[in-house]
């Protein structure tokens, strides 16, 4: 493999996480890592030196952030190609354009300016919804391996290209992956005639649909292993409790079901909040939405 791998640092203990994850998936892909720590026009020159307990410039500190980055990436993945970048505009905007021509762009959950209740801050939100490559929101530092990617699959074009890069991770990782295919049982009368045999029969039909529509990917990916499971409810406590048990979640933006024009769909959204390890928001390339 090969390519580069975008991570967002300001210092952050979320960041830190994200730099790890970053290094460790780099390494991994055989790919260069790039590490960005955007400089707000704001913030220009601050004078930290001014405030008790500080004695750098604001410049100062931006450059350490990234000097200790990439000493951290490099410790962490030796012989690993690292670049970094010291940007100047608003971080989302400035973190998309930075990651345009990337295999991924890695986030930390929160900032250093997020609020400590929140588990997804105004960063990872935006760029989940804005970025066109995939973007990796690590909230954790880096966990026991248990070589599996689940992804969420509904056949959607947003879940096609979470599968793809689903395969590619798991493929990096030498281990397999898990497609969740959820589906809601639609509202019958609980009195009606039949109502167990036909509430079988479209379970039946939902899993065949599933290994139907897998089936070509097999095809595609024949040396990565590729289980699913079909779930007869909402799909975001499915991709959780998948999660507990997982080395990263992939989800399509948007599903069969979301809302167009929207930048991000609910089930995204929730598994975001929701699931135990880091989580891979993905868009079609081609910028369907």
């Amino acid at each position: 493999m090969s390519g580069q791998i975008v991570v967002a640092v300001d210092g952050s203990k979320p960041a830190t996480a994200a730099l790890e994850w970053a290094a460790d998936d780099a390494r991994r892909r055989e790919a260069a890592l790039r590490i960005v720590h955007v400089r707000e026009p704001w913030a220009h020159e601050y004078p930290f030196h001014a405030v008790e307990g500080f004695a750098q410039s604001y410049s100062e500190f931006c450059e350490g952030v990234l000097a200790a980055a990439a000493a951290r990436a490099r410790e962490l993945a030796p012989g690993l190609e690292v670049t970094t970048e010291l940007a100047e505009g608003t971080v989302v905007e400035t973190l998309r354009a930075a990651s345009a021509a990337a295999d991924a762009l890695v986030v930390g959950s929160r900032g250093m300016g997020g609020f400590s209740g929140l588990v997804l801050g105004s960063v990872g939100l935006g760029l989940t919804g804005h970025a066109e490559v995939p973007v990796v929101v690590v909230r954790k530092p880096h966990r026991d391996e248990y070589h599996e990617v689940v992804v969420g699959f509904d056949g959607s074009p947003h879940s096609e290209a979470a599968l793809q890069f689903a395969f590619e991770e798991a493929r990096a990782r030498r281990g397999r992956v898990h497609a969740v295919y959820a589906w809601e049982m639609p509202m019958v009368s609980p009195f009606a005639v039949g109502y167990g045999l036909a509430l079988q029969e479209i379970f039946d039909n939902e899993c065949r649909a599933a290994r139907l529509r897998l089936a070509p990917w097999r095809d595609k990916h024949p040396d990565v292993p590729l289980v699913e499971s079909a779930v007869c409810g909402h799909p975001v406590p499915a991709l959780a409790e998948a999660s507990l048990v997982a080395d990263l979640v992939v989800v399509g933006s948007r599903g069969l079901g979301g809302v167009r024009g929207a930048l991000i769909g609910s089930v995204s959204h929730a598994v975001l909040h929701r699931a135990h390890c880091p989580v891979a928001v993905v868009r079609p390339r081609d910028g369907l939405s």
